[in-house]
């Protein structure tokens, strides 16, 4: 990914802080010379500086048979951010360009039809998901029908290697142009232009130059 010193991140919380937000990953892993794509919800882990990820596939999906060298990309909250909001717009003859923060982890991918090991997966990504929309639901391990249905899933286990976080978020630019930005974002509204907002403030506060 290519990621101008600016923008680059070595602190880990923000992989953790995008995964909070969205646990959803795109999966990518490279099969007969060609890359294939999955979009799948996921569990995240991380122990200092090993981070592992687990979920699972439909079994007629293609990728679940591609073990071995992969990339996780998280996607994080993006913005469009207009010339217009900078103090110095006119001086240095400003563009548009757009913010955003995304984690690319380039790792090994293991896959599992162990029963019990695609039962613990569904169990616990329907305890994580089914708490954030207010509901219950859980895997019954002693429900047959349950437990049968498993048959239709191959699970993976997925440990990252070397990580790359970019938060593009106008470092490159004057504090006042930040601000404006960020004011600017904040008053539209919306839960992207709003995170990106609250990104930029707080990667200008961490500013020492």
């Amino acid at each position: 990914m290519y990621t101008p010193r600016a923008f680059a991140e070595a602190d880990l919380a923000g992989l953790d802080g995008l995964i909070a937000r969205d646990a959803f990953i795109t999966l990518v892993t490279v099969a007969d010379g060609l890359p294939f794509v999955s979009h799948l919800p996921v569990l995240y882990a991380r122990d200092g500086e090993r981070i592992v990820v687990e979920g699972h596939w439909a079994r007629p999906n293609p990728q679940a048979r591609h073990a071995g060298p992969a990339l996780v990309i998280v996607h994080g909250p993006h913005a469009y951010v207009s010339p217009g909001w900078y103090a110095d717009k006119e001086a240095a003859a400003r563009v548009p360009t757009w913010n955003y923060a995304v984690a690319h982890l380039h790792g090994t991918l293991e896959t599992t039809d162990d029963t019990a090991q695609l039962a613990s997966i569904v169990d616990r990504l329907s305890q994580v998901n089914e708490a954030h929309v207010g509901n219950d639901w859980r895997f019954e391990h002693d429900r047959d029908d349950h437990v049968r249905q498993l048959r239709g899933i191959i699970g993976f286990r997925f440990v990252a290697e070397r990580i790359e976080l970019k938060f593009k978020l106008n470092q490159n630019h004057p504090a006042a142009n930040v601000e404006g930005a960020a004011d600017a974002l904040q008053r539209l509204g919306g839960e992207d232009n709003l995170q990106i907002a609250a990104l930029m403030r707080d990667r200008l506060a961490r500013r020492t130059d």
